[in-house]
């Protein structure tokens, strides 16, 4: 056992390095100590996605020093081996949910992309793009079944520590409840991009939109690179 999942056996997991200072505050508020006991409850008497340890992946693949562009979602996917801790992402080998499949179609639109064998955005998050989901964890098989339990909280003071920064992002809002944590963020200072969400529901919306030429012109106005968005293909 990882010494991240031996942390999260009894509940919620050690926070990567880089956040620890900016979130300690959080992590020893009482709602933290009651998230983590509710979330010890959960996964000894259900399945809980993403896998003890994971619940962090995100912060652990993106450090605060290096987030570019923060895109927020709601809360992992619900079925079995989808989520892995990184909003809208899923591990190779797993197909693509229809959001994600949606992005890929925009991205062809956008910016010319082609549509990749997988669903792996882990090389967004290695340029800069913090993969956030507003609940980090979910029941199996029901969806939002971990909201209002803390997880709110402590992503609004990931969101608020990302904008107290000097170094200007972008946070990407899409979709209804993701733009409800626009006054968490100081838009004078950095660029929002607001948009529907890319889900089925709201594709027709979605679709058309060029979110992804909006983020790389606002990071290159920054002065800073343009993120790469092409996923690579997996298989030869």
């Amino acid at each position: 056992m990882t010494e991240l999942a031996e942390a999260t056996a009894g509940g919620a997991p050690e926070l990567p390095e880089s956040w620890r200072a900016v979130l300690a505050e959080e992590t020893g508020k009482p709602y933290y100590a009651q998230l983590t006991e509710f979330l010890a409850a959960e996964r000894a008497e259900h399945e809980v996605f993403p896998p003890a340890g994971q619940e962090f992946s995100a912060l652990e693949a993106t450090a605060y020093e290096d987030v570019k562009v923060l895109i927020l979602g709601q809360d992992p996917y619900h079925d079995n081996g989808q989520a892995h801790g990184m909003s809208f992402s899923v591990l190779p080998g797993v197909k693509t949910p229809p959001s994600l499949r949606n992005i890929y179609k925009e991205l062809g639109t956008d910016l010319g992309l082609t549509v990749p064998d997988n669903g792996y955005l882990m090389p967004w998050a290695e340029q800069g793009v913090l993969l956030l989901n507003a609940v980090l964890t979910v029941r199996a098989h029901e969806a939002n079944s971990h909201k209002n339990k803390g997880w709110e909280k402590f992503t609004d003071a990931v969101i608020k520590a990302v904008s107290a920064r000097e170094e200007p992002c972008v946070f990407v809002l899409w979709g209804g409840y993701a733009k409800k944590k626009l006054p968490l963020i100081d838009a004078e200072r950095h660029v929002v991009v607001q948009g529907a969400h890319p889900s089925p529901l709201s594709a027709k919306l979605f679709l058309g939109s060029k979110p992804f030429s909006q983020i790389n012109e606002a990071l290159e106005g920054f002065g800073q690179k343009a993120i790469d968005w092409q996923i690579p293909n997996l298989k030869g």
